[in-house]
């Protein structure tokens, strides 16, 4: 499959960290010298950046998968169709146009250098190295969960949805390019998931110190809370939330430091933070902030996608709420006697441009996992043990970034108002169709918004809906005929 081909020809790589595709120094599996490849911590070290470059692609964190929450999610809009990315509002996919099948590629490459890397690490520990590799190899783990995590939501339906039908393939040794792995089921990646996490975090468990720019302990546990809440495992969830917010390693920002933040390198709030750098992976105009900026801000702004308005009545609810601070006008609202801030600058540093201390201010780096985001899954997962004054202090934590809106109690606390929560807070960061996904929301879409004609979906879809996945493209199934058969239902 074109997959395998992709996963294969990373083996070959020739280790050059000037480049995001070509930075793994590792030979072909059946090469006699290939376990020399990785002979030090320091060798495997530089592996591992390899891996991080490979996700600042603009095919994964680097812009898309954050595109993708928040533009089937409901909570960003578009102005023209036919402009970039619009078949992600539009739900325009087919195996054969709009697949997005960068995804798909991009993941299973990132799978590939881990598996190589966990591959060279096995054959040093069993040829009884005097290395100890425990803490990069549970770095190795936790980025392979994240992946297969990522990959089975955008490839497979909610767990709590239907864990039986087809995720992703599960591959967690290095294949040959003959290879033809087959679908496995939602359950069983989620299964894959969890065990990576264990292991992980077990062998991170002697260094539980900040790791700015790669996962750390904290960041698998934090991880963790994330999938057990996808699983609705909400004692796990909240066990693993709690284990982040009470070790002090983080803090939350204070309301009137929220709007700075995201102008801030690794922060205090900042559990996983992925380094942009202008040398090698700032996207320029293709960036994330760039997507999200106001038409003619600057030179080639396009003002691609806009928060909807169901987002600005959301986020008005107090017009003092500081995460204001990061929205802008856009150049788009026909009524010239209202403001409409519909352009988003956590990407760009804030309204004004600053980045994040380096020479471009579209080298933000991207926060994947933030600890206002454990608050809030230990809401959610209070709430649903039963302890709702907990739920409720957990969160005011972050609601309190909206002085004006009176604090959640016991009596008033509820899992629409910690999803109304996760949106003002999380808009941007790709969270919310899943979010709607996982709960079995309804999700409406601002077409009116100067009335872009959509033809792929109605302005109202649920989880019934089958373009809630993407098809896997016709080029990995002329490369696996025997992918035809688990083709994803309408596809």
């Amino acid at each position: 499959m074109k997959t395998t081909y992709i996963l294969a020809l990373a083996l070959t790589s020739v280790l050059s960290f000037t480049s995001c595709d070509d930075f793994l120094d590792m030979q072909p599996t059946n090469a006699g010298n290939s376990e020399g490849a990785v002979a030090t911590v320091a060798d495997a070290q530089v592996a591992m950046n390899g891996v991080m470059s490979a996700m600042t692609s603009s095919l994964y964190y680097g812009r898309n998968l954050f595109m993708y929450g928040d533009a089937k999610g409901g909570d960003l809009t578009i102005y023209a169709a036919g402009r970039g990315l619009d078949a992600l509002y539009s739900f325009n996919h087919t195996p054969n146009s709009g697949s997005y099948s960068g995804f798909w590629s991009r993941g299973y490459y990132c799978i590939l250098q881990v598996n190589t890397l966990l591959a060279n690490i096995r054959k040093l520990q069993e040829a009884g190295t005097e290395e100890n590799f425990d803490f990069i190899k549970g770095q190795a783990l936790t980025l392979r969960a994240l992946f297969y995590f990522d990959l089975v939501r955008l490839y497979g339906l909610p767990y709590s949805y239907d864990k039986s039908a087809y995720g992703v393939p599960n591959v967690t040794e290095a294949i040959s390019v003959e290879a033809q792995p087959l679908r496995a089921t939602v359950e069983e990646n989620y299964r894959q998931i969890l065990q990576d996490l264990a292991e992980g975090a077990t062998l991170m468990n002697g260094n539980k110190s900040r790791q700015n720019g790669y996962v750390g302990y904290y960041a698998n546990i934090a991880l963790q809370a994330r999938v057990k809440l996808y699983m609705e495992d909400y004692a796990g969830a909240l066990a693993a939330a709690k284990e982040v917010i009470e070790s002090g390693v983080y803090s939350l920002y204070k309301p009137d430091e929220w709007v700075e933040s995201w102008s801030r390198q690794f922060g205090p709030e900042s559990i996983f933070e992925l380094g942009i750098t202008t040398e090698e992976s700032d996207l320029g105009t293709g960036s994330l902030g760039f997507y999200l900026i106001r038409y003619g801000r600057v030179k080639g702004a396009q003002g691609w996608f806009l928060a909807s308005d169901y987002f600005l009545n959301r986020l008005g609810e107090d017009p003092t709420d500081v995460r204001w601070g990061v929205m802008g006008n856009d150049e788009y609202w026909v009524d010239t006697d209202e403001e409409r801030k519909g352009a988003c600058y956590k990407y760009m540093g804030g309204l004004d441009l600053p980045g994040d201390g380096k020479a471009t201010n579209t080298a933000v780096n991207i926060k994947i996992i933030r600890l206002s985001e454990l608050y809030l899954i230990a809401a959610e997962a209070a709430l649903h043990n039963g302890d709702k004054e907990a739920a409720a202090d957990y969160l005011n934590a972050i609601r309190s970034r909206a002085p004006q809106l009176a604090p959640a109690t016991a009596a008033t606390v509820s899992d629409d108002l910690i999803l109304d929560e996760r949106s003002k807070e999380l808009f941007g960061e790709g969270h919310r169709f899943f979010d709607l996904m996982r709960t079995n929301r309804s999700i409406e879409y601002n077409d009116d918004f100067q009335s872009v004609p959509v033809s792929q979906r109605e302005k109202v879809i649920d989880r019934t809906f089958y373009k809630i996945v993407l098809p896997i493209s016709q080029d990995e199934l002329n490369a696996n005929p025997a992918l035809e058969s688990q083709q994803n239902k309408g596809y």
